[in-house]
């Protein structure tokens, strides 16, 4: 959500600039801008709605020469995303990018134009501006020192990153609840929201902490803290990487990232099974005896990462005996839940950025949890380096904003936990065993479910003039229901709706008819027969039916039911192996209705606000 890129160099730097805006395009925006200083120190700014590429051809017509700059693509909280709300946003000589939104925006505002400031945009970033402005104006201070006064009068969530054009040799950032890191160079430095928009220039970086100030010039990093003390941040060298420059072949990232989930559960798996025996060492000397003691787990996350959480629940508590509550965290953070004694606190998160989840983790910390521990993908992110226990999922970078690999490398991570917690809850020895081989052989069945995509291609041909979507599944299935229906609607924009099968004569009968398709999980398990009664409840009211289904679930497709065979699949590792399927019609749904796969209207892979 929202992308920031600075530089400061002895080059010009309005190609880093947009080749690190491109980078973060997976993000979610619906703007971008740059404003570069002249070598006569003069701010020039170029701003274009929609693509990266359009602001890219607007600096080929009108090139921007100079060495200090800064970028940004927006995602609309406050002002439509027309181009005179995208950023960067200025005050005469003052020049700012920000992520966040800040809560009191419209009193800040209120005084500046009673002070004579002209507001030109609806946006709460240009208090920003005119804020910084104002005080050197008044105070006859620097930038730094103008940046430390104005953060204290602001309130809410803020990734900024501020130009002075008469002093062009440096730049002020500031972050508080939304990520920025810098790059250092040799002669030159950099800073962005995301280490992957400055790995062509650089792979040591300074990850800026909560409540962080930071000076950067040509050489040197200079960074107080929220107590507006010095502090060093050390440098450390980033191994990520950019994957994202080519589709392989795949026609979109989604794609090409629904068929990486074989590789990316083995790199998930690597290193953590061994001798039938799940080994999670990796967790520290110390982890071994946090989690003996563990009697409850809460779970916290947002979307995906969420309904992630609610499969692992019936896991903890059928496989490991261990009482398990899911939340969103966006909930969780504004309520006052008991905490239960001996508490595991558990945060999903494919980005570690997420605002709420990273909330939801600050709040468990003041709360005495036995421990927290982070379920992630991005091993810099603030996530992992907040919580006291780490598991990395291990996907590889994912574009594509509708979540993919992310949520069943989660799922993989989680299910290995459930095994690692079970055996020191007296699970037997025979349950690890079975977990561990469901999981070394999950890979080869999610190929195998591959093989079924041109079936479901031609099923998604029959969804192209459906308006609405019912899922259905039971146990630890419903929550990939819901997965499935969250999938439909960001990428086809069909409304879509996830119910536990049991609860269809509790209300939502009363959509069914001849319009309103029914997808339905239904896995070879203990469940089959209810679920099969349920199906007949649908089938009666003249519901259209798709049932995934095991070829051996006695299931015969007829004028009312369409029935998607798929190969075996061991009962532990069903949910994960069903998702895929449903990822697949999601996809060629939004093929087919012609929406924009990979960066769906209005929404963004990284959620950095709340």
């Amino acid at each position: 959500m929202c992308g920031i890129v600075g530089a400061i160099a002895k080059r010009d730097v309005a190609e880093i600039l947009l080749e690190g805006l491109k980078r973060l395009e997976y993000r979610g925006y619906d703007s971008a801008g740059l404003a570069i200083i002249s070598p006569q120190g003069e701010l020039q700014r170029i701003r274009r709605v929609g693509k990266v590429q359009a602001l890219k051809d607007a600096v080929e017509q009108h090139p921007l020469k100079g060495s200090t700059g800064i970028a940004h693509t927006r995602w609309a909280t406050h002002g439509e995303p027309v181009e005179h709300n995208a950023h960067p946003h200025i005050s005469d000589f003052i020049a700012v990018v920000h992520n966040g939104i800040i809560e009191n925006y419209e009193p800040l505002r209120e005084s500046l134009i009673a002070k004579g400031y002209q507001f030109r945009s609806e946006t709460d970033t240009e208090v920003i501006a005119h804020l910084v402005h104002d005080i050197i104006a008044t105070d006859d201070c620097n930038l730094f020192e103008a940046v430390q006064k104005a953060i204290p009068q602001l309130r809410g969530a803020y990734g900024t990153v501020i130009m002075d054009t008469r002093n062009p040799d440096i730049l002020v950032a500031a972050r508080s609840g939304s990520p920025l890191v810098i790059g250092l160079g040799v002669g030159e430095n950099f800073i962005a929201s995301d280490q992957l928009a400055l790995l062509p220039v650089t792979r040591q970086f300074i990850f800026l902490e909560e409540g962080d100030i930071a000076l950067i010039s040509h050489r040197t990093v200079s960074i107080i803290d929220k107590n507006f003390k010095q502090v060093t941040r050390p440098p450390m060298e980033s191994d990520a990487k950019y994957d994202a420059g080519s589709k392989a072949g795949y026609n979109h990232y989604m794609q090409k990232e629904i068929y990486e989930q074989p590789n990316a559960i083995k790199n998930t798996l690597e290193g953590r099974m061994a001798h039938g025996k799940v080994d999670l060492s990796e967790l520290g000397d110390q982890a071994q005896a946090i989690l003996k003691q563990v009697e409850h787990v809460q779970i916290v996350a947002c979307g995906t990462a969420y309904n992630a959480g609610m499969v692992a629940r019936y896991w903890f508590e059928a496989l490991a005996g261990i009482p398990c509550d899911v939340e969103i965290a966006s909930e969780f953070r504004y309520r006052k839940p008991a905490r239960r004694k001996n508490s595991l606190f558990i945060t999903l998160s494919q980005s570690g950025e997420t605002a709420d989840t990273l909330a939801a983790l600050r709040l468990a910390k003041e709360n005495n949890y036995l421990s927290t521990l982070a379920v992630c993908n991005v091993a810099a992110s603030t996530l992992v380096r907040e919580a006291d226990l780490v598991l990395l999922t291990k996907a590889g970078v994912e574009i594509g904003v509708a979540s993919t690999k992310a949520f069943t490398t989660q799922l993989t991570v989680l299910l290995l936990l459930v095994a690692k917690l079970g055996r020191l809850n007296d699970m037997a020895e025979s349950t690890e065993q079975a977990i561990v081989h469901a999981l070394q052989t999950l890979p080869n069945r999610i190929e195998q479910v591959l093989m079924a995509e041109l079936k479901i291609k031609q099923l998604a041909g029959q969804f192209v003039d459906k308006h609405h979507a019912l899922f259905l599944g039971r146990g630890d299935e419903y929550p990939i229901a819901m997965e499935a229906s969250l999938k439909l609607k960001e990428i086809s924009y069909i409304h879509a709706e996830a119910y536990a099968a049991g609860e269809l004569k509790h209300g939502p009968l009363a959509l069914i008819d001849a319009d309103m398709p029914v997808i339905i999980m239904a896995p070879t398990n203990e469940l089959l027969e209810k679920l099969k009664s349920n199906i007949e409840e649908v089938r009666a009211r003249g519901g259209q039916l798709y049932v995934f289904a095991q070829q051996d679930a006695g299931f015969v497709s007829d004028d009312t039911m369409q029935v998607i065979n798929l190969p075996h699949i061991e009962e532990l590792t069903a949910p994960i192996y069903y998702t895929v399927p449903t990822q697949l019609l999601a996809y060629h749904v939004a093929l087919i209705k012609g929406t924009d796969v990979d960066q769906p209207r209005n929404l963004a892979k990284s959620v950095t606000v709340e």
